[in-house]
This record gives C-alpha cells, sequence and structure tokens, in this order.
C-alpha cells in the first residue's frame, strides 16, 4: 500500500479531474439508488391499487434515470480513461528521464529487459488503477455504505441477516488483499526476466545461429516462461478462491431475504413492494461485492507495478551535477590526474591505480596495452562516465566533479570501441549532439571521416534510414559515421576508443589522414591496440594492470627495452625495411 500512497505527487496534478469523476459517479450512484424505491411503489401502488397513470410516471421516471446513467456512465469511463493515460504518461516519462541521468555503474548491472518490462508494464498497471479503478474503488466503498444504510431503515433485522455473508465477504476480500501484491510482484519479476531473455536473444540471433545454439536458448526461454506461467496461475488461483465464494454468500443472502422476508410478508410485517425492493437493494451489493474482488486485483497489481518502479525510481544518480556547478566556458583542453585510483562497484580488484598525468592543451595523448589493462576506464573519468574513488581528474584546472555535467560532456567529443547507432536516418545519427546543425556541416563532418562517398552511393544518400544498431552497415561504416557524429560536435577534447579497429587497412589509412588534420587544435585521447595507430602521438602511455608503466614518444619507447617494444616488434618491425649489416 505505501508504494501506491507514492504515486500521489503524479496523481496530484489530476485531483480536479478526479474529483470530477468521483462527481459523476456518485449522481450515477445515486440514481441508480432510486432504482428499487420506484419499484416498491409501482407493485405496493400501480399493481396493487390498478393506478395506470402511477405506472406510466414510474416507467417514464425510470427510464429516464437509466438514460441519466448512461450519459454519466460514458462521461465517467472517457474521464477515467483520459486520467489513466495521462498518469501513465507522466510516470513513464519521469522513470525514462531517471533511467537516462542513471550512472554507467548501473547500467552495468542492470538488464534491458527489465527495464523495458518497468516502463511498459508495470507503469500500465499503475495507471489503470490510479486513473479509474481508485475513483470505481471509492464509488463502491460509498454504495455499500448508502446501500446498507436505506436497507436498515427498512427492516433492521433483515439487513442484519445480510450482514453475516457480507462480513465473511469482507474478511475474504481482506485477506486476498494482504497477499494479491507479492503475488503479483514474483509476476512482474518473471514477466521482466522474460523480457530480458527475449530481448537479449533477438540482439545476439547471429551467435545463436552461427554456433548452432537455437535449442538451447528455446530450452532457456521455455524455462522462464514456465515461470512466468506459474507465478499467474498462483494469483489465478487465489483470486478465484474469492469469486465463487462471493456469488455463493450473495446467494446465501438472497435464500435469507426470501425466507425470512416472506415470513414477514405473511406476518403482516412488510408488504410485497418492500421485500421485492429488499432485494433488489441486495442485487445491487452483489455488483461491488463482486467488483471488489476485482479492484483489489487490480490494486494488488498496481502495488506490485508501482514497487517495481519505485526501485528504479529511487536509485539515486551518484554522478550529477553539484548544487553550485561551475560552467568552465570554452576549454582550453588541459587534463590532470592526480593520484587517481578506480574501483567498479563490486569489482574486487582495482581498475586504475595510482595514475598521475598531466596532458597539455592540444596534445595528442595514445594508450595503449593489453585488454583490461585500464586504457577505457582512465578516459571514462574525463567526461565523468565514473567517478574516481580516490584523487583528482581536472580540466583546465577545474575538479571535474565540481562542473556542470552537461556544460563538459558537450566539449567532449568521443567514438567509442563499439559504434552504436540508431535506427533512423544518416543525417540524424551524424548530427545526433548537434541537431541543430545544417546539412553542409552534416557533409563536411562526413568527409572528414570519409564517410561521404558510401553514404552518396545509397539509394536515399543522408536519408537513408539505417536498421537498429546500424544493421545494415559494415563495420568499417557504422564506425565512420560514429567518427563523424564526434567530429561534427568540434569538440575542444576528443577520445577515440579504438575507433579504427573495424576497417580494412586502407580505410584506415584514410581515416588517419582525416583525424591527423582535425586533432590540430584540440586535446585528443587515442586507445589503440595497434603501434601504427599510435606512433605519430606526442605522448604514448603504456598501460598495465591499471598503472602506466611506460611513457614517451614512439621514438624514445622504442629505444629502450619494455612492454611497448615488444609490441613494437611483434607488430611492426618484421614489416619495416633494416638497416643493412656493416
Amino acid at each position: 500500500m505505501r508504494y501506491l500512497l507514492r504515486l500521489w505527487p503524479i496523481i496530484r496534478p489530476y485531483r480536479r479531474y478526479l474529483l470530477l469523476n468521483a462527481a459523476l459517479l456518485l449522481t450515477a450512484t445515486g440514481l441508480a439508488l432510486l432504482g428499487p424505491h420506484i419499484m416498491q411503489g409501482v407493485i405496493d401502488v400501480g399493481l396493487a391499487q390498478d393506478d395506470r397513470a402511477f405506472l406510466l410516471r414510474s416507467a417514464l421516471i425510470l427510464l429516464a434515470l437509466g438514460l441519466g446513467r448512461a450519459a454519466l456512465n460514458f462521461l465517467q469511463r472517457y474521464l477515467s480513461e483520459w486520467v489513466a493515460a495521462h498518469i501513465g504518461y507522466d510516470l513513464r516519462n519521469r522513470l525514462y528521464d531517471h533511467v537516462q541521468r542513471l550512472p554507467f555503474s548501473y547500467h552495468d548491472h542492470a538488464q534491458t529487459g527489465q527495464l523495458i518490462s518497468r516502463s511498459i508494464e508495470d507503469v500500465r498497471a499503475v495507471e489503470r488503477f490510479a486513473g479509474g479503478n481508485l475513483v470505481e474503488l471509492s464509488r463502491i466503498v460509498l454504495l455499500l455504505v448508502s446501500v446498507l444504510t436505506l436497507m436498515a431503515l427498512d427492516n433492521g433485522r433483515l439487513t442484519a441477516l445480510v450482514l453475516l455473508p457480507l462480513l465473511l465477504l469482507f474478511w475474504l476480500t481482506v485477506n486476498l488483499g494482504r497477499r494479491i501484491s507479492s503475488l503479483f510482484f514474483a509476476v512482474d519479476n518473471a514477466l521482466g526476466a522474460l523480457s530480458a531473455r527475449l530481448q537479449e536473444n533477438v540482439s545476439g540471433v547471429q551467435v545463436v545461429r552461427a554456433f548452432a545454439r537455437e535449442q538451447h536458448e528455446i530450452e532457456r526461454f521455455r524455462r522462464l516462461n514456465r515461470r512466468l506461467y506459474e507465478a499467474r496461475i498462483t494469483v489465478i488461483g487465489e483470486w478465484s478462491k474469492v469469486m465463487p465464494t462471493t456469488r455463493l454468500l450473495v446467494t446465501i443472502g438472497t435464500v435469507l431475504i426470501l425466507w425470512f422476508g416472506g415470513r414477514m410478508v405473511l406476518a403482516g410485517e412488510m408488504t410485497v413492494g418492500e421485500v421485492v425492493a429488499f432485494n433488489a437493494y441486495l442485487v445491487m451489493l452483489a455488483e461491488p461485492a463482486r467488483q471488489l474482488t476485482w479492484l483489489v486485483n487490480a490494486a494488488g497489481e498496481a502495488a506490485a507495478g508501482a514497487r517495481r518502479v519505485f526501485e528504479v525510481l529511487d536509485v539515486q544518480p551518484a554522478i550529477q551535477s553539484p548544487p553550485q556547478a561551475r560552467d568552465p566556458g570554452v576549454l582550453r583542453g588541459e587534463v590532470r590526474f592526480r593520484d587517481v585510483w578506480l574501483r567498479y562497484e563490486g569489482e574486487p580488484h582495482n581498475a586504475l591505480q595510482g595514475i598521475d598525468l598531466h596532458v597539455q592543451p592540444n596534445q595528442v595523448v595514445a594508450l595503449i596495452g593489453r585488454t583490461g589493462s585500464g586504457k577505457t576506464s582512465l578516459v571514462n573519468l574525463i567526461p565523468r562516465f565514473y567517478d574516481a574513488s580516490r584523487g583528482t581528474v581536472a580540466i583546465d584546472g577545474y575538479d571535474v566533479r565540481h562542473l556542470n555535467l552537461a556544460a563538459l560532456r558537450r566539449q567532449i567529443g568521443i567514438v567509442l570501441q563499439t559504434s552504436l547507432l540508431f535506427s533512423d536516418t544518416i543525417r540524424a545519427n551524424i548530427a545526433y549532439g548537434r541537431p541543430e546543425a545544417s546539412m553542409e556541416e552534416v557533409v563536411a563532418a562526413a568527409r572528414a571521416a570519409q564517410a561521404h562517398d558510401f553514404i552518396t552511393a545509397l539509394p536515399q544518400g543522408y536519408e537513408t534510414i539505417i536498421g537498429e544498431r546500424g544493421i545494415t552497415l559494415s563495420g568499417g561504416q557504422r564506425q565512420r559515421i560514429a567518427i563523424a557524429r564526434a567530429l561534427l560536435m568540434d569538440p575542444r577534447i576528443l577520445i577515440l576508443d579504438d575507433s579504427t579497429s573495424s576497417v580494412d587497412a586502407a580505410t584506415e589509412r584514410l581515416i588517419q589522414q582525416a583525424l591527423d588534420r582535425l586533432m590540430h587544435g584540440r586535446t585528443t585521447f587515442v586507445i589503440a591496440h595497434r603501434v601504427s595507430t599510435v606512433r605519430r602521438a606526442d605522448l604514448i602511455l603504456v598501460m598495465e594492470a591499471g598503472r602506466i608503466v611506460q611513457r614517451g614518444t614512439h621514438a624514445e619507447l622504442i629505444a629502450r627495452p619494455g612492454p611497448y617494444r615488444q609490441i613494437y616488434d611483434l607488430q611492426l618491425r618484421k614489416d619495416e625495411p633494416q638497416p643493412e649489416a656493416a
């Protein structure tokens, strides 16, 4: 219940519409309550006294009440769905906005399918309850109280008899309400796990088929699907115990009314019309009694969904702009690491250890080393994708933790090791960081990245829509578009994370020529595994186990023994001409 109460800030902007909705429901309920009283008059006056004028008036009144209720129910249903849609819209936007601001450390462990499930299925359960069911619950409570009051005023003894099965029904409903939320939480978690498996399998379909593992993946999916099925069956089992009982208890109430009410009619204590009206009130109670079970079920589902949504919303972004964040203005590009250590959350070992580095503006710094040596971890600290566990990373003398994140990242261009493109036009992908860029600027960036020729050869040129993650393009084409995207930003600091690893030697040479020109006038960090990519850098850093074990220019590093010369000997020396012996 506490998770449903936490939805109030999201519901509050629509409280006037909810009040209007409640007023419509109350009016419709009031009209419904008049029906049994009119039926009593029809039997005791119209039929008993053969008053045809009374019967006609009563019929017209009942018709008017029916039309009025139909109109009110239409308005109420439309307003309920309108409010529900808006609450879902706001909650889904809030959740998505929050996910966008969560640090990389959160996404390192979060499953994409689980986030998708929370954003769609769980929000949908919340919006259904908050938009219409919440008001409907209020109507049912009011209807129960009103009908029982009218019944008590008509005949207290008969009302007391009817209350006995209704109290049992109330106890069963409350008992179901205590259990149903946790049961739906298990269903939602199972659905999230199934969504995660489906998303992962669809993304990796090429690997699955390449290794002929289709049957293995089918079995894994089947197990998760079975888990979801069993969780749903558990909910259905608990709910189905109450629903037939509801009908049985209402039937028992009807039997009690007919038996004891009939005896009262024979004894002259009640009229036939009063018994019929009393039974009509009981029939009116039957609907909310059944709906109450449905609403308890919906409330449990909404509570479970709200719990899963707030599990994400309660995660506070560890990396965000401080309250008094500074805007550094246009950066010069000086970068300094002072005794920087980094350990990822949940990892036993440090990714970086004691990094000391001073990079001058416009300097080109290359990082080389084995996989897992800490190259990407080091450059990820510059735009604050992660925060150092110890030590300071400073740009132009400012600790990056004191800077406005958006202002900082707008001046850092990044080409990641895996180039992620969106299912959109090539132009939109290149202009992703600067959507206001002109077509001329987009083309200039593409030319600089050696991408213009293959783009213009496509059927729609720059307006060609590429598939999800750029799947319709080759690895080299995706990488060149990613480079163009970074170059269009005209960043003061450029980070190239193994950005030429997916291209052939000829394309690498063309891109490198373009990058040599474009690196001029900006600080650049180049991560690479090949000496041919880093040999022209102003400063080369050789990393091992999170430490800088060598630093210097290409000429300096090959002149002395060490890891860099070993890499050089393995990759290039055999291909270069050697001086003849004297």
